[in-house]
Formats: C-alpha cells, structure tokens, sequence
C-alpha cells in the first residue's frame, strides 16, 4: 500500500500543527505562541515560513500580533457545542435557551430571522419528514449571534401542516424559541438524532458567518421527533470549524 504523504505547503503544516494544539487545549487563550526563532527551530524552517503560517492563523482569527510582545493565542477559546441542550423548551417566561447558555457563558446572544417561506426542501429532509415529491414545508433560515459576531446559520424546516398560522410561518422571533411553541402546540419533542459532518462553506454560509480563507464548517443535520416519532422539526445547522467542537454526554 502506498504511503499518503502531507504535500501540502510547509507553512500549511505548521499552521495545522499550531491550530490543533489550539483546538485541544495545549496552548490556552493569551498563551504566547513562541518567538519566531523558536517556532524556525520546533518546526525545522525559514522565518518567511513561520510568518506565513502566523498569518494563516491570524485570518482564521486564531492568534493576535502585540507590537513589542509577540503573537499570542486570541482570548475567544473555541467553544464546545452541546446540542441536547438546545432540544427541551425553555422554562415559563425564560429566553431561547440559546440565549440563557449564552449569558451563563458571560456572553450576550441573540438570533436574526433572516427568512421565512414555503419551500420544497432537499431531499434528504423530504425524505426524513415524509413529504410527497413536490410537497412543500415551512423554512425558517436564522443567524445566530454570539457577542453580536455571527456564530451559528440554520435552516429548520416544519411540516406545513403543522407550521401554518403559527409563528413559525412568520419572521417574527419566537418566545422560547420553537421547542416551546411546537411544545404548546401540542408536540412535545421527545427524540433528537444528529449527523455531524466537516465540509467546505457555501457562498451564503462563507459571507453571513464572515468564513476566514479556507476554513471548514462544521455541520449538524438534526431531526426532531414528537410522539409516536413523528419528525416535527429538521435542521441543518452550520458552525465555523476553527471556532466550535462538538460535546455528548452519556448518561445510564
């Protein structure tokens, strides 16, 4: 079996190497990266190198240049997603749990509605909800924000049947957000599936979630089931990749 070799540039490489390390924890927020001699010494290179792939990761909004101290880690730590806990609705009177999460974090969120509309979906989320060829469903495409910098674009699709008339079929935001609607609309959730997938950004997802260079998103197709597992709700949510990582937790 031939051997797969990494033939991607060496500054690339090194960027990688210093954004998993990043990404895992190694080098925390405001962690000094290392001065350039250092770095030409770790990773075997010229100082033109290094410099290229410092710039990389600055793009990506990873690391910060300070005048007479060096490059350091940004102080926005990449964020670990746990997306059961976005399923139940939200208490009496609370917030979208988006927003409560957020503000436990010590930061401020908020969605945008950017769009409502009967569309006929995609197939695979005709498939999982049942729709008939050509059969239309409610679509709502929103941005989340986190510190008002984009951090989250989903399109969540409802069975029309279900939706018309309802505040899902308008631009308004929902109080509690749509767990607690279709919950006092008589479908409570009861079952969450997710498929997470890395792929490159669309055009749309690039410019909303302002996408630095080439990084990846990250993607989570989701359906929710009420009872007798009737899919009530399917989301394709998109994360840029360099700044979230998915979290479970299994419990007996």
């Amino acid at each position: 079996m031939a051997k797969h070799l990494d033939e991607r540039p060496k500054a690339d490489r090194i960027a990688a190497s210093i954004r998993y390390e990043i990404m895992s924890g190694e080098l925390q927020p405001g962690d000094n990266v290392g001065t350039n001699s250092e770095l030409m010494k770790k990773h075997k290179t010229s100082n033109v190198t290094v410099q290229r792939a410092l710039a990389i990761l600055k793009g990506e909004l990873l690391l910060e240049g300070r005048v007479g101290s060096g490059v350091f880690v940004r102080d926005r730590a990449p964020q670990i997603i746990s997306p059961a806990s976005y399923m139940a609705p939200s208490d009496p009177g609370r917030p979208y749990r988006w927003v409560t999460e957020a503000s436990e974090r010590g930061q401020r969120g908020s969605n945008k509605v950017l769009s409502v509309s009967e569309v006929v979906p995609p197939t695979r989320v005709a498939e999982v909800m049942g729709l008939t060829k050509g059969e239309v469903a409610v679509l709502r495409v929103r941005l989340g924000l986190l510190d008002d910098e984009p951090a989250e674009m989903t399109h969540s699709y409802y069975p029309a049947n279900i939706a018309r008339g309802t505040r899902l079929s308008d631009k308004r935001k929902i109080p509690g957000g749509s767990p607690t609607l279709l919950a006092e609309l008589g479908y409570p959730q009861r079952e969450q599936v997710d498929e997470v997938a890395t792929r490159m950004a669309t055009t749309e997802e690039y410019e909303l979630l302002e996408i630095p260079g080439d990084t990846p998103v990250l993607e989570v197709f989701r359906v929710v089931y009420s009872d007798d597992r009737r899919p009530i709700e399917v989301t394709e949510l998109v994360k840029p990749g360099h700044l979230y990582k998915m979290g479970y937790r299994l419990t007996d």
